[in-house]
């Protein structure tokens, strides 16, 4: 009886000894097989030259309407003009040079926005804007921010927090502008522009060339397409873009070659 309990306890004891033995090399195996595969990346590298750029622009809006509250017409202007070159030459650096990115086209059209609102309302405060305009105008892209805050937060992958909201290297929505909406930016743009250089400009010269009739004119154009662009992200099907995990993970593949490149 004895016996057979001391070959029990001895056969217990190598079983044991022969399952950590199976369990280590298993777990070693595991480790090697999990440490070949690649790591899949949700982030995307945002310091490139034309999002600092664009946010070059980000800054510059509230200065635009500092200087226009305070009736520095001038600076204001050149201001402005250095956020319109800047607009273009960072689109065409990342087409150019494959510079894409989701966050470049959330920040771009944001910076665009921020200095519209901004000089749209200024120049509403000091007159040189009517109000119904500015309402018009603000009111559009009111309605775009909510729309653009709802579709960040419903594509952001688990877990939504705040932080991973904000994260903008981490991609989730894409939004294209439709083609009317180019046009009115460009449209409104010039508007901005114009209602800024007016001032600047000698009362003989605005008088001689009807300059006043044709902003009245060049406001009701825009009072147009400003409504129509609003609608057309509405209606379009391509506007916003949710992200499947495969596609972010395509474009952080290219950015990377491209960087390695």
């Amino acid at each position: 009886m004895k016996k057979g309990m001391l070959e029990i306890a001895i056969i217990n004891v190598y079983t044991q000894h022969v399952m950590a033995n199976l369990n280590s090399k298993t777990t070693a195996a595991a480790k090697r097989l999990l440490s070949k595969l690649p790591i899949a990346k949700t982030h995307e590298n945002i310091y490139t030259v034309p999002n600092i750029l664009t946010f070059t622009r980000l800054v510059a809006a509230p200065v635009v309407g500092y200087l226009l509250v305070h009736d520095y017409h001038t600076a204001a202007l050149s201001l402005f003009a250095y956020a319109g070159i800047t607009d273009l030459v960072d689109g065409y650096i990342a087409r150019k040079y494959n510079l894409q990115t989701v966050v470049g086209t959330i920040i771009d059209p944001m910076a665009d926005k921020l200095l519209m609102t901004i000089g749209v309302a200024c120049l509403a405060v000091n007159g040189s804007l009517p109000v119904w305009l500015a309402v018009i105008i603000l009111g559009r892209d009111i309605g775009l921010a909510l729309s653009a805050i709802y579709y960040r937060w419903i594509s952001l992958p688990a877990p939504k927090t705040m932080a991973r909201y904000w994260d903008f290297s981490l991609p989730s929505a894409e939004v294209k502008p439709t083609e009317i909406s180019k046009i009115n930016t460009a449209l409104q743009l010039v508007l901005v522009g114009s209602a800024i250089g007016l001032p600047v400009l000698p009362e003989a010269f605005i008088s001689a060339w009807h300059l006043q009739e044709a902003m009245t004119g060049f406001q009701y154009l825009v009072a147009g397409t400003t409504i129509w662009s609003g609608l057309s992200y509405v209606f379009s099907k391509n506007a916003v873009k949710i992200l499947s995990n495969e596609e972010i993970q395509k474009r952080i593949a290219a950015a990377a070659a491209k960087k390695k490149d």
